[in-house]
């Protein structure tokens, strides 16, 4: 995990599938100033980056530009991931929303799910017996 954020959306949005296209689109303009960071810094030849997200909808309006019917509210700025992705520069993919490691900055978790996810994130408990 790169890169994480949780902000107050400055529109109201129609569906949880617009709101994640938002973030989607968001995330894209972090991972494009993050590969020109990098190759400004000659750190490596990055070609393409991986965007996953747990909303199935909002994965295919980033992937199909005839799905524009259903998406005419959306400004026109959050379709830059759709421009990303036919140009090759982003991959986006799917996560389950049981993988999802977000969660433990936004829901209030407990007992084997935090066990789960702090596990993932390779993190450990200071205080627990030895």
């Amino acid at each position: 995990m790169i890169l994480w954020k949780s902000k107050k959306q400055s529109v109201v949005a129609r569906s949880s599938a617009e709101v994640e296209y938002r973030a989607m689109a968001s995330a894209a303009c972090e991972l494009v100033w993050l590969k020109q960071l990098l190759q400004g810094l000659q750190f490596g030849d990055v070609t393409q980056m991986t965007l996953v997200c747990d909303n199935q909808v909002a994965l295919h309006i980033s992937s199909n530009p005839v799905f524009h019917e259903r998406t005419k509210h959306i400004e026109i700025d959050c379709h830059f991931i759709r421009e990303k992705v036919m140009s090759g520069d982003i991959k986006t993919e799917i996560v389950n929303s049981s993988d999802q490691l977000a969660d433990i900055f936004t829901k209030s978790l407990w007992g084997p799910r935090i066990d789960y996810i702090c596990n993932k994130f390779g993190t450990y408990d200071l205080y627990a017996p030895a």
